[in-house]
């Protein structure tokens, strides 16, 4: 299973609020919601989210077996 956890921790270390992501990075409520849930998003989403947040792949996801 594929998580979104680290990039809730990434969000607090950069401190960037959810509504920070809406607003100053353009994400949609849906997009969001999708994340929160543990919903899968395509590849170009996750690098735009690695751009958005200057990051790399795992301070946004992580992989936990079933």
């Amino acid at each position: 299973m594929i998580t979104f956890n680290p990039l809730w921790k990434t969000l607090k270390e950069k401190k960037i609020s959810q509504y920070d992501l809406l607003n100053k990075f353009k994400m949609s409520r849906g997009m969001l919601d999708n994340l929160k849930h543990n919903r899968s998003i395509t590849l170009n989403t996750l690098n735009d989210l690695c751009n958005m947040l200057d990051c790399d792949i795992t301070d946004i996801i992580e992989y936990k077996g079933d």
